[in-house]
This record gives structure tokens, C-alpha cells and sequence, in this order.
């Protein structure tokens, strides 16, 4: 893994600037990250006239993962972009001409594909619970069911990493975080997990692609093989003061830890910025080492721990004196939960292409748990006397006069036009006022049910 620089020194300066809305890298087209039945329910509904009933599709969970006690809504953001980015272009046309996907009239219409409805959502970094729409798409049944499966990727993906994040967030307190897990998955996943990381409390990433696009403060120095490169430790530490200043991190755990902090210092002297620790019993090591920096002089140098860290190592380590955490592996696979199980749903459909015609909620009716509720929602969170939240209230009527001012939709596309596009700092800090709004056991790692309740009416 990457040695690390938590902006613990004099290389503070080399992470990336303010996290504003980040760079609008070109995307290509999302048109084919659909799944085939889509375009064949879609093929089937122009031919029975059907298409073009208005309709209402939401995404929720029915559960949380086992053990978890809040959700974490990541990826609204991206949807918005794959929403806009949604067209089919030559290429992609040919593709489904060549296999016999749909017929010509379904390419067509295809080909001249444009969102224009609406998208009702829960703000990004909102925390959500069983059942909670945490999105809302209206519009043409056709418009919106090819939608499907790019908005499940993103928001199943990025909210699974925010919900991880949350969770190691609040197990490290006020130590600061570095996402490491670039090789832990795919390219261009890695990226999401960045950004996914940092909404959930994260404060760096070592992921220079992720700090290229969404402004997310990069860090890093060396790793293993820069001390195996050269004859000696004291050769390499020397090279990397040399480069990168006394306000460097070095990796002392290549070969005898006590012996590479003792070269640390002398090479770097007692403004060393910080040593990283890779292996051992992290506990017993962090405390040993904090022992001899203090005897040698450098009681400003900082320790970073790494090493297959999650939540439950993070919180063993709250007496260590660590001074940052590095994470990998463990944060971009969910921490055992890479996804969220989102779905999305037909609610609520008019009962003909008719503008003016109601809308009918329906419903799937099964059994082994996958039974959903029809109709247009709307969510709310009652909070108690002392303004700790105490329910997510979810109804299709009116709203309670009582919970007026508590409502969670906010409106992200109207008439196929982006409304608005937040600064990841924006939903970072609304994740964490969400989650300190929570009771106190919302934050407990034992195994729980969801700390708040859902109320449908």
C-alpha cells in the first residue's frame, strides 16, 4: 500500500485544493449500462401503446444489510450526470440493429431518447431506512424504465461505500481518514469509492484519478518496494527526505521497526511528519513507537496505521495514539456489504397515455419478502422534544400537518433539466449533521436493527 501524507506536515501543500463541484470530465454515452429486458418491456410497450402512460418509479431497500442501523444515500450526483449522458449514438444503435434487440421502431425511438421528466430524491448524504424512496423518477413509462439499471449500479454501489465510510468515520472520531483502495477493485469503481468515501467522512484518497475529477485532497509518498529498491533503509529514507522534506511519512515496518525509527529521525530530524505502520499487532506497535518518537525527540511526528483495516479495527485502536488511518480493501467492498439491495419499482401509472388521466398506484404482490407498497410517496423524519430523529414516516396522502417542514424529496430534475449540482463538501457536511441527528445507538458497531422505525400511512 501507499506510505501517506494525511496533510501531517510540510507536504499538506501537495494535496488537491477546495472540493467544489469538480471537474466536469467528459462521460461517455451511459446508454447501453442497461440490462436487455429493459429495451424489450420497452419494444413491447410501444406496441401495445402503452409506452406513454405516465408513470412513477421509485428506488428504496427493503432491509438494511444484517447489522447495520442506517443507510447512507451515495451517488445522486453521478446519477444526474448518467440521466444526462443517456443517449444512444451510432455505434450503440448498430450494436442492437446487428443483434436483433429490438425492432426498428424501438430504435427510432431509441435514437432520438431524451429524459424529460422529473426527479424527486433524497438530498445525497441524507441517511435513509427500509423502505425510504430515496429516489423518485416520473415521467413516460418509456423514459423512465430504461433508467433502471444504471441508477441501481450507481446508487447500490456508492451508497454500500458510504455506508462503510460512515461507520469507520465515526469509529476513528476526529482522526482523519485516507481512502487506499484503488487496487482493491475496478478502475473506474475505485473512483466512485473515492468519492463515495469522502461523503462518508473520509478526508483524503491516495487516488489521483478520484482527486482529478472530484477535487477529493490526494496523498502519498512510498511504499515497500522504494526501501527494497535501495541497499540500505537509511538510503531510502535519506532519498525520500531528500525529494519530498522533512515533513515526509516514512514506512518503518520493512524490516525491525525500532530500527527504522530511530533512522527516521536522525535522517529527518524531530520534524518528521509522520511514520506509517503496515503490519504487526498495531496496538502494542503504535504504543511503542509513540514511546520511542517521544524519547528521541519528535513528539509532533504523527503515526498513520494501515494494514486490513475496518470499523471494528479502527474502534480497538480509539487508545492507540494513532494519529490517521489508512483503509483498502475493507472500504470499497462495503465492509462486507458492497451493496445496498436497492430496487426500483413501478408505484403509481396512468391508466392511458392521456395526460390528464390519474395515476393508479400499483404493487407487486408476492411472497418470500419482495411484496412493495404502490402509490406517488412521500417521506418525512418526526423528530422528538429534543430534536433527536425518532421516526421515517412514509405515506401516498397528504402530508401531516404535523410533519410539515420535516419532508425528505427534494426536487433534482424538472421537465429533464438538472436543477441543481452540489460541492462534495455540501453533502459531506450534510451526512454528518444527518447522522448526528441520529439517536446515540445509531453509531454503536454491535449488531442492531435500524435505529429508527418506518411508520407507513
Amino acid at each position: 500500500m501507499h506510505s501517506v501524507d494525511q496533510g501531517l506536515g510540510a507536504e499538506e501543500g501537495r494535496a488537491s485544493g477546495a472540493r467544489g463541484g469538480g471537474r466536469r470530465v467528459g462521460v461517455p454515452s451511459t446508454a447501453l449500462f442497461t440490462d436487455q429486458y429493459e429495451l424489450t418491456m420497452l419494444q413491447a410497450a410501444l406496441k401495445s401503446g402503452t409506452a406513454h402512460r405516465r408513470s412513477v418509479f421509485e428506488a428504496f431497500t427493503r432491509r438494511l444489510p444484517e447489522g447495520r442501523r442506517y443507510g447512507v444515500l451515495a451517488g445522486t450526483g453521478r446519477v444526474l450526470d448518467a440521466v444526462e449522458n443517456f443517449r444512444f449514438d451510432e455505434d450503440q444503435l448498430a450494436f442492437l440493429r446487428e443483434k436483433k434487440i429490438v425492432d426498428g421502431a424501438t430504435l427510432d425511438w431509441l435514437a432520438a431518447y431524451r429524459f424529460d421528466g422529473d426527479i424527486w430524491g433524497y438530498p445525497e448524504g441524507e441517511v435513509y431506512f427500509p423502505g425510504s424512496p430515496v429516489l423518485r423518477v416520473e415521467g413516460s413509462f418509456a423514459e423512465c424504465v430504461v433508467l433502471e439499471t444504471v441508477i441501481l449500479s450507481i446508487l447500490n454501489h456508492d451508497s454500500a461505500i458510504a455506508a462503510a465510510a460512515s461507520r469507520m468515520s465515526s469509529a476513528a472520531g476526529s482522526r482523519p481518514l485516507i481512502e487506499m483502495g484503488a487496487r482493491r477493485t475496478h478502475e473506474l469503481a475505485a473512483v466512485a469509492a473515492s468519492r463515495a468515501a469522502y461523503i462518508g467522512g473520509f478526508t483524503s484518497t491516495s487516488d489521483l484519478a478520484a482527486g482529478f475529477r472530484y477535487d477529493i485532497p490526494t496523498v502519498g509518498t512510498s511504499a515497500h518496494a522504494f526501501t527494497l529498491l535501495h541497499d540500505t533503509e537509511r538510503d531510502a529514507f535519506r532519498a525520500q527526505v531528500d525529494s519530498l522534506g522533512q515533513g515526509t511519512t516514512l514506512l518503518v515496518d520493512t524490516y525491525d521497526v525500532a530500527e527504522a525509527v530511530r533512522a527516521a529521525v536522525e535522517i529527518a530530524g524531530p520534524e518528521l511528519g509522520a511514520v506509517r505502520i503496515d503490519s504487526g499487532d498495531l496496538l502494542l506497535v503504535a504504543h511503542r513507537v509513540r514511546q520511542q518518537l517521544d524519547e528521541l525527540g519528535a513528539r509532533n511526528t504523527r503515526i498513520v496505521v494501515t494494514s486490513d483495516l475496518d470499523e471494528y479495527a479502527i474502534a480497538s485502536l480509539a487508545a492507540a495514539p494513532v494519529d490517521a488511518y489508512g483503509v483498502g480493501t475493507q472500504l470499497v467492498t462495503g465492509s462486507g456489504h458492497p451493496t445496498c439491495s436497492m430496487v426500483y419499482k413501478l408505484v403509481a401509472r396512468a391508466e392511458s397515455a392521456d395526460p390528464a388521466a390519474p395515476l393508479v398506484p400499483v404493487a407487486k404482490r408476492s411472497t418470500g419478502g419482495k411484496t412493495s407498497i404502490g402509490g406517488r410517496k412521500w417521506a418525512a423524519r418526526r423528530l422528538d422534544a429534543q430534536g433527536v430523529a425518532e421516526a421515517e414516516v412514509i405515506g401516498t396522502g397528504s402530508l401531516p400537518t404535523e410533519l410539515a417542514g420535516r419532508e425528505l424529496l427534494v426536487e433534482l430534475v424538472k421537465g429533464g433539466e438538472v436543477l441543481a449540482r452540489e460541492t462534495l463538501d455540501t453533502v459531506r457536511e450534510r451526512h454528518a449533521a444527518a447522522r448526528a441527528s441520529l439517536p446515540l445507538s445509531a453509531t454503536q458497531l454491535s449488531r442492531g436493527e435500524p435505529v429508527l422505525p418506518t411508520e407507513y400511512l
